[in-house]
């Protein structure tokens, strides 16, 4: 699991936005920003913030995750497709 590169303080955050965009654009770094030394809100790029909204959209999918859980059993299980068969026409 990913974790917050990195604590700004709010008033430091506005003074700074244009750079921590520049910064946090394209990564994968998380910045949260403190009020009060608390955390209230993260910076992430906007690949990043689709890519949660993606994999949100998988787990809240039960089909799609019931063939995961499946897929899973199997590969534990020894239950390999040969490529060839998977792909052949």
């Amino acid at each position: 699991m990913q974790t917050i590169q990195e604590y700004i303080p709010v008033t430091k955050a506005k003074n700074d936005f244009l750079d921590l965009i520049r910064k946090i654009g394209g990564s994968d770094d998380a910045i949260a920003i403190t009020k009060n030394g608390i955390p209230e809100a993260v910076l992430i790029s906007m690949k990043k913030f689709n890519s949660l909204l993606e994999t949100l959209d998988i787990l809240s999918d039960e089909k799609a995750m019931q063939s995961i859980r499946n897929s899973i059993k199997e590969a534990k299980a020894g239950k390999w497709v040969d490529f060839g068969k998977v792909f052949s026409e």
